[in-house]
């Protein structure tokens, strides 16, 4: 059996349309967020701690961020864990207000 050129052609274009319809199919799905599964029970340091997520699927908990990007999951019901959040929230900066520009004085 002989393939002639366009032949070849034809299956050459369908393996590339085949094979970049499935690289974007895979490529467009949304990586899952990360959540919280199991709980530590160690108290951390909250000087270390940049910020805090509150998670209620598939568990409650509090996932504290710390300085260098480590992602720990706590109970939010602790203590600890309660002064850890208003800390976090004193030292988060609160915007300041948009001053209005000043006006140019009209020349008469």
């Amino acid at each position: 059996m002989k393939l002639h050129a366009a032949d070849i052609l034809v299956i050459f274009w369908l393996g590339i349309l085949t094979v970049s319809t499935v690289k974007g199919s895979v490529a467009s799905q949304i990586a899952p967020r990360s959540s919280c599964v199991d709980l530590s029970t160690q108290q951390l340091d909250i000087r270390n701690l940049a910020k805090y997520e509150m998670q209620h699927i598939p568990v409650k908990a509090v996932m504290f961020i710390t300085r260098r990007g480590i992602k720990i999951c706590m109970q939010p019901d602790l203590k600890w864990v309660q002064n850890a959040i208003k800390f976090l929230d004193k030292r988060r900066p609160t915007p300041k207000p948009k001053s209005k520009p000043k006006s140019k004085p009209k020349g008469n």
